[in-house]
């Protein structure tokens, strides 16, 4: 009982600490922090460690931050997140009833363990195992279809490579083959997941990914179809694309536009979804300057140039403007 209550007070304030990463590839799992929240925001759902062999899931209801309620797991369970610190948790269906935890053994073994709970009763409905790697990718909105992530090893057990795999919750099978772009069958999906945002009824998954030596793409998964486009992104650095962590993801238009923004507000691209064409909003920017001091201080030195020649411009064109007007 003492443990019960320690687990729960660890529970209250999850929110308040952040999460750590237990498992890594391209979808890690994370108890603690923030967990995964309800579409509505009224409920983050957070795996927490009771400190031996355990695990409790905590129903922590907003903005009080009260424990609504909990349910104990034998062994190590984590929210699937995309990445290892403020990146919110995902596993959660749109309805609100469906959660997926991953095992904190991660991808790198075998065999790969997820659990299904229902929400509304807060407790397991299935036990998934599957013999290989596999990890979290997505889940439909009424939370019938799971999509994982299935590893191909490469050299040093390298995970970058992989197909995205459907599993029928309802039948309790894993389907055969991939879901993959069938307009290019030639593609192969390697590379880590930077960012992701859904469709406004979240049956349309977007994630950004990073692919360096390659281009970046942006993966748009149709959860309820089962099918999926990849979109090549323009990007002019290919072995360098650590500026792919300063973007972000917006479904603009009612839907019809997916946007790839930087944090602070400037537009790169445009989508436009169905016809998957992509429209440049601005000229690309300069990372190779901005990664060197000198280059930084070349872009502030070009900048107040083009403030100058602006001024200068300026005066002459008022200047030539009285002249026509007779002020002059």
């Amino acid at each position: 009982m003492r443990r019960l209550l320690l687990c729960l007070a660890v529970a209250a304030g999850a929110l308040a600490t952040a999460p750590a990463a237990v498992a890594d590839g391209p979808m890690y799992v994370t108890q603690g922090g923030a967990g995964v929240s309800s579409h509505n925001g009224r409920f983050h759902y957070v795996a927490v460690p009771d400190g031996t062999s355990r695990t409790l899931l905590t129903k922590i209801e907003l903005p009080q931050g009260q424990v609504w309620s909990w349910l104990p797991l034998a062994g190590s369970w984590g929210n699937p997140s995309l990445g290892a610190g403020a990146a919110p948790g995902e596993g959660l269906s749109r309805n609100g009833r469906t959660l997926v935890l991953s095992s904190t053994t991660g991808p790198n073994g075998s065999p790969s363990r997820f659990l299904v709970v229902d929400t509304r009763l807060m407790r397991v409905v299935r036990r998934i195992t599957l013999h290989g790697s596999f990890s979290y990718d997505a889940l439909s909105p009424d939370g019938s279809r799971l999509y994982l992530i299935e590893y191909a090893y490469g050299k040093q057990g390298d995970l970058s490579d992989y197909i995205v795999r459907g599993y029928d919750l309802r039948a309790n099978r894993l389907l055969p083959g991939r879901i993959a772009d069938r307009t290019q069958k030639d593609w192969s999906m390697h590379g880590s997941p930077v960012t992701r945002t859904y469709s406004a009824g979240g049956r349309w998954v977007y994630t950004l990914y990073t692919d360096p030596g390659s281009y970046p793409f942006v993966h748009a998964l149709d959860t309820v179809r089962g099918v999926a486009h990849c979109v090549q992104l323009p990007w002019e650095e290919e072995r360098n694309q650590n500026g792919l962590w300063q973007l972000v993801l917006a479904a603009h238009d009612g839907g019809r536009t997916l946007a790839v923004h930087w944090r602070d507000g400037r537009p790169w691209v445009r989508i436009a979804v169905g016809s998957w064409r992509v429209s440049e909003q601005r000229a690309s920017f300069p990372w190779p300057l901005v990664g060197a001091g000198v280059g930084g201080a070349l872009v502030l030195v070009v900048a107040a140039g083009g403030l100058l020649l602006r001024r200068r411009r300026g005066q002459e064109f008022d200047q030539h403007a009285g002249q026509e007007l007779g002020l002059a």
